[in-house]
């Protein structure tokens, strides 16, 4: 999948950051316009996702039409990257089998077996973050690279305790695995801050409200592979908001929360890290990323959506890896398959 990013074009999404954009339609193109001038033009069958991620923007309903026709998703995002809508096709929904069948899921095994694999898949990709940037620091900063490698072996440790754990039904076994995932990213984040030392400061994990730049840059980060994964759930003929890790709650897509665990580290953490690592100064205005700072951190995100990662013996996407991810979670819930988690290299 390509993109296109704050009208520039890179590819096969529309990301729409510009105060008071209009996006309507002309003919069989969808147009982006700002103070009436046309500075966008782009075949609806070249789009794969529109997201919007500035308030006043004004959005035609033959745009929105068109773009259910295409099978294009329209995505809205918040200043601080909090997903708060979607657009899409009522057509995307239509598979009935494959949701009757994870929600039935839920009550066996194989909703252990999922809630299994998303936290291993996260701790691994958290472990192997560490190992990426530790690798950078083994001659430069000696130290530095002999804690962060002993917290990834611990982290490790921690993981093996999660197949101790057995029963049949998630509910049984949910607080076990909390721990395990609770412990790992403690550790995790604490070896974040060792790698950016001297770079920026960084106290801990906030997630809503946060006021410091590399907490609301991850926010913003995670917004938009929200949008991502959320998509490609939706293309698989599963249902969003019906998870196996985390608990049901009204309007909380728990299974995109669940499906994106495996891919935060190696799309988001990966990215922000570098940057605060290779000294950037984000802004903030009244507590929230400036403009500029927004549009610079979507445009490498989506690159990094772009990149290639080893997976099943072949070196695909980054954003065809997750809508495979989401595929084979509908496949496994049928009894069609088994279903691993995706772990990046280091």
């Amino acid at each position: 999948m390509a993109y296109f990013l704050l009208l520039q074009v890179i590819g096969m999404n529309l990301i729409v950051s510009n105060y008071g954009s209009f996006i309507g339609k002309t003919s069989e193109r969808l147009v982006v316009k700002e103070k009436g001038k046309v500075v966008q033009e782009v075949p609806f069958f070249d789009l794969k996702q529109v997201t919007i991620s500035t308030n006043g923007a004004t959005l035609s309903s033959d745009a929105i039409r068109m773009c259910m026709e295409y099978g294009v998703q329209i995505n809205f995002i918040s200043s601080t990257g909090q997903p708060y809508a979607k657009i899409s096709s009522p057509q995307l929904t239509a598979t009935v089998q494959t949701r009757r069948e994870q929600l039935m899921a839920y009550l066996d095994r194989r909703g252990v077996t999922l809630a299994r694999a998303f936290v291993t898949g996260k701790i691994k990709n958290q472990i192997s973050t560490l190992k990426y940037f530790a690798k950078y620091r083994k001659e430069a900063r000696t130290d530095t690279y002999a804690q962060v490698i002993t917290a990834a072996k611990k982290m490790e440790e921690i993981l093996q305790q999660l197949d101790s754990y057995q029963g049949e039904k998630i509910d049984e076994l949910r607080g076990q695995f909390l721990s395990v995932e609770g412990r790992a990213s403690a550790i995790y984040w604490q070896q974040v801050g060792v790698i950016l030392e001297g770079k920026v400061e960084f106290t801990g994990r906030e997630h809503r409200g946060a006021t410091d730049p590399f907490n609301a840059m991850l926010n913003y980060g995670y917004g938009i592979l929200y949008s991502q994964v959320w998509s490609a759930i939706l293309l698989a003929g599963l249902e969003p908001f019906a998870g196996f890790m985390h608990v049901d709650r009204p309007g909380k897509p728990s299974l995109v929360l669940d499906l994106i665990e495996e891919f935060r580290q190696p799309v988001v953490d990966r990215v922000v890290i570098a940057l605060f690592s290779k000294g950037c100064k984000a802004e903030l205005e009244e507590g929230k990323l400036s403009e500029q700072a927004r549009k610079n951190l979507a445009q490498r995100i989506m690159a990094r959506l772009e990149s290639s990662e080893n997976y099943a013996g072949k070196k695909l996407k980054l954003s065809a890896i997750i809508q495979r991810q989401a595929r084979s979670i509908a496949s496994f819930v049928r009894g069609e398959g088994k279903y691993r988690p995706f772990v990046g290299g280091w």
